[in-house]
């Protein structure tokens, strides 16, 4: 019996089984990192350690920078992706080690006597709530905690505590684990789904327990510690429940030394193997998604009826009556023309700056298009959860090669400006170099900061030079590709010539910034409330995997954007003020300004207990980020619709 799947997956499994058909030898399709291991019963497996994380500091540092037991054939890293780097993950190999389906209660290490720095360190990084963020079998540990009356699900496990009312503070040296295995049955070949989405064949699978749920109850226990010491590691303990009081709780002191035990209890469970994921990926709230999508529908049509007014109503109507008029009246009318027709020799003039603007539309639509592919994926499952770093690492390959299309889009619109190719190659570098160097600066001046106080958080310099690396092996190249394929292309013609001596801009009573930037809340609203929750994914640790919901929001705030950055570019021309290009760019793009002013809201309001200046300063630093590549991405839609109704607007009207 195969478990329920989604009808997208049943598609591509059939895809796999049909393609597998045609090839008599196969025996098993799967993807390195996401196969589905069945252990014997006996069979020995190891947990894995992660780098201990805090939502008071968001500064991660290594789990051996605490003295914990290390294994006995010493610390080993694991292999990591380039996401994993730069999520600050640091996966080292651990002394936990786990017997498939055999419970026991086991003695780890007891340590030596505690320095008064390694004291205070423990003492530190369990006042600054820090977890540790245990993995087995690419499953990390959950706990569970009640909170009036409700069950908080948490990943990982307190470094230590500090009660109300207790000047000492505590470690957390016994973990009481529980393991859900699910027993597996081979039945000849089945077709599966991995936990990334992907359909896989299996043959000739043992039968035994597959892992599907890894839970820890994390208690600190007083033991003996001259009676510890003398047995060995692996050793049978005894088994204890978490104590309530303080006396037999494990105190963090001075010369204490401390005894590490673990028990094991595995727990048969009816959860297959494709969906053990679904207790870290369920979130809760799905009204609130809707309700987001239906208030951004609301937006949509609301800007959709000032769209319709203006294109039917107000313009089309202008252009059929003076096509019906003879020569005479035309010319008689030419004299008395009013609002947008009035700039018809001034629309298309060249904007100030015009070569940044062509850098930020073009490393707009990189963005952009780095998005929607990456959400699109998502969405179908190829970027889950369980493979670590995944999603950051696709959105940055991603990123590298689209510099051809930014290149091409840069190019065609400096064309266009200039009317010639001249000076491309320029665009083409600044436009490869613009968005990528803000943020090497910014991400250089807080790596400085996390070295400063050697977080696993701070890169590498060999992952500085990979970057790079990458950067100007593949990015820059492509984007000069695309930027040479631009200088090719179909040139666009203006419709109407630009005169000489620009006309003259009346004077208004309110400055236009005013409305561009009053314009921004509009796509704003679209995206708050997922932006909420996207935030507390990555700052509290939470897994965020509702894409569905961020793909319709992501369609939505486009048209959003197009509409506004129309409405806003026709209600400046009526007025006579034909410098619409950077306020097309800006009408949809202010939303970059709400965005991190929200982000500055979330931090004083839902991270109160992120703590000092300089967790505040890597916050502010990766929201700026975010601002600015929000803000370049909606600028380049909002400005390229603009320019295409400009275009088709006057393309229209035939005025000498």
């Amino acid at each position: 019996m195969l478990p329920k799947m989604p009808s997208s997956q049943w598609i591509s499994a059939s895809l796999v089984v049909v393609l597998l058909s045609l090839h008599a030898g196969v025996n098993a399709f799967y993807l390195p990192g996401t196969f589905m291991h069945t252990y014997t019963p006996g069979e020995t497996i190891s947990a894995k350690v992660n780098s201990l994380t805090s939502i008071e500091t968001e500064l991660p540092f290594s789990y051996y920078s605490l003295p914990y037991c290390k294994p006995p054939e010493g610390v080993k890293k694991s292999a990591e992706n380039l996401g994993e780097i730069l999520m600050g993950d640091q996966i080292d190999n651990s002394p936990y080690r786990f017997r498939v389906n055999m419970n026991e209660s086991v003695y780890l290490c007891t340590t030596d006597p505690l320095t008064k720095e390694q004291a205070e360190l423990l003492k530190k990084r369990a006042r600054d709530l820090y977890q540790v963020n245990m993995v087995l079998d690419n499953l990390p540990v959950m706990r569970f905690t009640e909170q009036n009356g409700v069950t908080i699900q948490w990943t990982g496990f307190p470094v230590g505590y500090n009660p109300m009312g207790s000047n000492e503070d505590y470690i957390i040296n016994h973990l009481k684990f529980k393991v859900l295995v699910h027993q597996y049955q081979a039945h000849g070949d089945v077709v599966i789904t991995s936990e990334d989405g992907v359909a896989m064949v299996e043959s000739d699978r043992k039968s035994g327990y597959q892992i599907v749920g890894f839970e820890v109850v994390p208690c600190s226990v007083r033991r003996d510690p001259e009676a510890m010491s003398k047995l060995k590691m692996y050793d049978k303990a005894e088994s204890v429940n978490c104590p309530l009081e303080l006396e037999k709780s494990q105190a963090i002191r001075e010369n204490e030394r401390i005894t590490f035990t673990y028990e094991i209890e595995y727990v048969k469970s009816n959860i297959r193997w494709p969906s053990r994921w679904d207790a870290y990926l369920k979130m809760d709230g799905a009204k609130v998604h809707w309700f987001s999508i239906m208030n951004s529908m609301m937006v949509v049509f609301f800007l959709a009826g000032i769209v319709f007014v203006i294109f039917l109503r107000t313009v089309r109507r202008d252009l059929t009556r003076y096509e019906e008029m003879d020569k005479e009246a035309q010319a008689q009318m030419n004299e008395e023309l009013s609002g947008w027709k009035l700039v018809v020799g001034d629309v298309f003039r060249e904007p100030c700056c015009s070569k940044l603007l062509c850098v930020m539309v073009a490393d707009g639509i990189q963005i952009t298009g780095m998005a929607v592919v990456t959400i699109v994926f998502a969405a179908l499952g190829f970027l889950s959860p369980a493979s670590r770093g995944m999603l950051l690492t696709g959105m940055i390959i991603l990123y590298l090669f689209l510099g051809i299309i930014a290149g091409y889009g840069g190019v065609r619109v400096w064309r266009t400006i200039k009317g010639t190719s001249e000076g491309w190659k320029s665009v083409a570098w600044l436009t490869s170099c613009f968005f990528p160097g803000i943020v090497f600066v910014i991400l250089t001046v807080l790596n400085s900061i996390l070295w400063g106080k050697k977080s696993t958080g701070a890169l590498p310099i060999s992952l500085f030079f990979t970057l790079l690396a990458l950067w100007f092996c593949i990015s820059v190249p492509l984007t000069l590709i695309g930027g040479l394929l631009g200088t090719r292309a179909a040139s666009i013609e203006y419709p109407v010539r630009t005169n000489q001596i620009p006309r003259e801009i009346p004077e208004r009573k309110f400055p236009s910034w005013l409305l561009v930037l009053g314009a921004g809340t509009l796509p704003f609203g679209t995206l708050f409330i997922e932006l909420f929750f996207i935030l507390s994914s990555i700052w509290l640790g939470r897994f965020y995997y509702v894409f569905g919901f961020l793909f319709i929001v992501l369609f939505l705030l486009v048209i959003v954007c197009g509409e506004v950055s129309l409405v806003l570019t026709y209600m400046h021309l009526c007025v006579e003020d034909w410098k619409w290009w950077w306020k097309a760019f800006f009408a949809s793009g202010s939303v970059a300004f709400y965005v991190f002013l929200y982000s500055i809201n979330y931090l004083v309001f839902d991270l109160r207990s992120l703590s000092g200046p300089v967790s505040a300063t890597l916050y502010l630093g990766y929201s700026l980020i975010m601002a600015l590549a929000i803000m370049l991405s909606t600028g380049a839609i909002g400005f390229l619709l603009s320019f295409y109704f400009v275009h088709y607007l006057f393309s229209s009207v035939k005025i000498d």
